[in-house]
């Protein structure tokens, strides 16, 4: 079962969603999610169940999966819930005061982040009931980040959004020159608020646009990768690979791992 929440209106700038997922995974077999690359970060609680990173890095029940140009596996023995807060690229530096740059590729535990109030907020999460009362929590929390930074909107908040919008197919320096700003000025913005230089920062929008098209494992995968903004299916494969893990045809034509939320 996997179903989404909308955030409150004062955090829509901020929030894409609030989601659940669980999953009954049949005894004595394991379960692998594949996390792929993502140019927004999530704020996840493992309320059921946890997983471990395949390398043995991670364990822990709450955790901010920070902004990523690469893919990550990880491995549970048994049935999961889990409960999250889809985050835009630049909610952290707005609602938390970080650098979004200082993140990226990373996975510290809440505790670790937000100091006592992430470790109240966890306990609270993880013990509620039902999950609009999570969604209630955690808008609870966020509302009070937003009125203690009061952030305001910047050019890097701009860039971001005509990026997302124009689902990665955009011409970069054309951006900056429009912001009037430097080349230099922009890239120091940018990367403070969506934690990746805007170059990559598109590519990876645009092979999420790709990836959600999973299901239409009849495409033709050049037509997909002209359809997604690749000048080829050659480009197309090589971000494709680098972002997930898969060769497209095996994604798109196999069952790929941790897919269930997609169906």
């Amino acid at each position: 079962m996997y179903v989404t929440f909308p955030p409150p209106a004062p955090l829509a700038p901020y929030v894409r969603m609030f989601w659940a997922f669980e999953y009954q995974v049949p005894d004595g077999q394991p379960y692998v999610y594949r996390s792929l690359a993502d140019g927004c970060a999530e704020m996840v609680f493992h309320y059921k169940s946890r997983f471990t990173e395949l390398d043995g890095t991670c364990d822990q029940a709450a955790v901010l999966h920070a902004q990523t140009s690469r893919y990550r596996r990880f491995l549970t023995h048994g049935s999961f819930g889990i409960f999250g807060a889809y985050l835009y690229p630049s909610a952290l530096p707005q609602l938390f005061g970080f650098s979004a740059g200082s993140f990226s590729n990373e996975m510290p535990e809440l505790s670790a982040v937000c100091g006592a109030e992430g470790r109240w907020l966890e306990e609270r999460v993880m013990t509620a009931k039902y999950h609009h009362q999570r969604v209630e929590i955690l808008s609870g929390f966020l509302l009070r980040q937003l009125e203690k930074r009061k952030p305001a909107e910047t050019a890097a908040h701009h860039a971001i959004k005509t990026i997302i919008k124009a689902q990665g197919m955009v011409n970069v320096t054309e951006l900056a020159a429009d912001l009037c700003l430097s080349a230099r000025q922009f890239e120091r913005n940018f990367k403070a608020y969506a934690g990746f230089p805007a170059k990559t920062y598109a590519r990876i929008v645009r092979f999420q646009r790709a990836a959600a098209q999973y299901g239409r494992i009849e495409e033709n995968l050049t037509a997909l990768a002209y359809e997604c903004g690749y000048y080829d299916q050659s480009h197309f494969i090589h971000d494709f690979k680098e972002f997930s893990g898969y060769h497209p045809r095996r994604y798109f034509s196999g069952r790929p791992e941790g897919i269930e939320y997609r169906d």
